[in-house]
Order: structure tokens, then C-alpha cells, then sequence
């Protein structure tokens, strides 16, 4: 099991008129990932809407703050005892045993254009062998034609433009990843969190964007980009693209401040506390679905 600590801080400068805001900054409720304590301070003296996603467990906030500083902040532990499985017996699934719930994750997003790229999959990977490999293929793949480069895109970069400009951040290769799966017909999802682990030469610890992929009737875990460890992600949403999870939507006009994150993981082996590390097999923090046939 892994328990990981972190803190986050959104910061804004709200102008004349008041302003909406939707957040999505809590971790998850999911199977595997446990929230053992929280604990979230506005700064404002503002009602607050509380909602949880019953089908995905994401979780939204939703407030209206007046004119002047807010400043947001999120604080919890969480402990992740990760499904793990080996990966030779994972297996794409035919479409008509797939659970509805994962449908959509079959068709083009407003980021994830799998239709454009449907020629280039099926010539780089159609003539693969299924399952859990020929998806390493496909994260190999976005890895060697895309670098990651701080500030190369931008919230209107696609799966398509990341091809083309050959440099992104982990949500360009999350959204070309996915992208690439469903135009061979494997589901893939976006996944927003932050992680533990990264390599500090790449900056400060930010909001991190990974891939699920569905295999063996369970969404199992990707880094895109290969900057972290899979083992140190907390999740905070899933969907079909960015679109779906952002960390913040905003209505209205206000200066944003960066975004401060921590996060730090319990080293604590006597209580069955390990450290996040690379692993071989294929991890999940999802729950299995029942077969349809």
C-alpha cells in the first residue's frame, strides 16, 4: 500500500464583479484509493455545492466568490492499495462483451481526434499483436515522435497538433495517447491527479494528466509522457479528454496566480507503507466490471 500527503493552493484576484468557479482538486473516491483525511479552506465566506459523480468518483465544488483574493486549499492523505496484475494475461476486449459505461471511451473527443488518425494507428500498430503490449507499443510511440517541453502547447492543443509540433506537457501526450487506442479500437481515458515522483529537473510539482486504458474488464494505468511513477498518482478525475476534468473552470474576470503543489509519500514499512517505485506489472485503482454478453 502507498500513502501519499499533499497540499495544493489555487490562488485568484478577483475583479470588480463576482465570479463562478467550478473545481475538481479533491481526490477521487475510488476502489483502491482511500481518502483517509482532508480537509479543504476558502477564503472567502462563500457557500459552497458539494457533488460526487457516482459512475466515475469525481468530485466537483462549486461556489461564487465577490471581488478581492481567494484563495483555495486542499490538504489530504491518501492511501492507493493498487490492483496489480501481470500484464501477458491482459487482453483487448471485443466491442459487444464491452460494459456501456466504456462506450463512449471509444469514440473521437474534442482533444483526442482518433477518426484524423485512424490510417496512422492501424499502419504503426493494426498489424500488432493484442493487448496489454501492443498499448506499450502505442505509449512508446508517443514517447519517441513527442519531447516534453515546458510551455510548448497550449488549452487548444489536440492529439493532432502535438503530432505535428513534435514537443508537449504530460496532457499532450495523455490526449495523443488516447487518441491513438481508440483509433484501434482499445478505450482509453484522461486521468487528472497530481503524482509523486516526477523528476524534479522538469520543475516544480504541478497537476499531472495520465491515461487509463480498458483491458480485461478494468481500467488499467498509463504515463503517457514517462515523466513519472504510476504507483505515486493520486487521482482526482477521469473523462473523455481535459474537456471533462479540469482542475478549475472559471466564469468571470480575475487574474490566477501558479498553482502551489506538494505532495509527499509515508515510508513506513512496519505499517505495510511502501515507497512509489517503477514497476513491471500493470497497475489499477479501479474496480472490475461484470462481463456483457
Amino acid at each position: 500500500m502507498v500513502r501519499l500527503q499533499l497540499s495544493l493552493q489555487l490562488g485568484y484576484e478577483i475583479a470588480e464583479w463576482p465570479c463562478d468557479f467550478i473545481f475538481n482538486i479533491q481526490a477521487a473516491h475510488t476502489r483502491c484509493q482511500t481518502i483517509v483525511e482532508e480537509r479543504l479552506v476558502i477564503s472567502q465566506p462563500v457557500p459552497t455545492a458539494m457533488h460526487t459523480d457516482p459512475a466515475q468518483g469525481n468530485r466537483f465544488i462549486r461556489l461564487r466568490a465577490g471581488a478581492g483574493p481567494l484563495t483555495v486549499r486542499y490538504e489530504a492523505t491518501v492511501d492507493i492499495a493498487h490492483y496489480v496484475d501481470a500484464p501477458g494475461a491482459l487482453s483487448e476486449m471485443p466491442i459487444y462483451q464491452l460494459p456501456h459505461e466504456v462506450l463512449p471511451y471509444l469514440y473521437p473527443s474534442r482533444y483526442c481526434e482518433s477518426d484524423e488518425l485512424n490510417s496512422l494507428a492501424m499502419r504503426e500498430f493494426g498489424h500488432l499483436p493484442q493487448g496489454y503490449a501492443r498499448v506499450i507499443a502505442i505509449q512508446r510511440w508517443v514517447q519517441s515522435r513527442v519531447s516534453f517541453t515546458s510551455g510548448s502547447s497550449n488549452p487548444s492543443t489536440s492529439a493532432v497538433d502535438s503530432i505535428t509540433s513534435t514537443a508537449g506537457v504530460c496532457r499532450d501526450f495523455a490526449h495523443l495517447m488516447i487518441a491513438l487506442c481508440r483509433a484501434v479500437n482499445i478505450p482509453a481515458r484522461f486521468a487528472t491527479g497530481i503524482d509523486y515522483g516526477a523528476d524534479p529537473a522538469l520543475g516544480p510539482t504541478d497537476f499531472h494528466a495520465y491515461v487509463e486504458v480498458f483491458l480485461s474488464n478494468r481500467w488499467y494505468m498509463f504515463d503517457a509522457s514517462g515523466t513519472a511513477i504510476p504507483m505515486g498518482f493520486v487521482r482526482f478525475g477521469t473523462g473523455r479528454d481535459a474537456a471533462d476534468v479540469p482542475f478549475a473552470t472559471i466564469f468571470g474576470g480575475l487574474k490566477s496566480f501558479a498553482p502551489q503543489v506538494q505532495i509527499e509519500a509515508v515510508n513506513d514499512p512496519a505499517r505495510s507503507f511502501e515507497m512509489p517505485r517503477h514497476r513491471s506489472e500493470a497497475l489499477s485503482t479501479d474496480a472490475g466490471y461484470l462481463l456483457v454478453f
